[in-house]
């Protein structure tokens, strides 16, 4: 059974982990509605690699 409506599930990975060299990524999956938000979406979440809060952002 297909969903109708313009919700679609984006993934969310970490900005600043790839810069810090550590192995392993931080990813969450969540939706969003892509006709209120059209443009890549930006969360603050918990990253447990590096132990902290850091910018995830929505990647294809």
């Amino acid at each position: 059974m297909a969903k109708k409506g313009n919700r679609v599930q984006v993934i969310l990975e970490c900005t600043e982990h790839k810069e810090s060299g550590m192995p392993g990524m931080s990813r969450y999956i969540t939706t969003k509605n892509k006709k209120n938000t059209p443009d890549r979406m930006e969360r603050k979440k918990y990253n447990p690699i590096l132990k902290r809060v850091t910018i995830h952002r929505e990647i294809k």
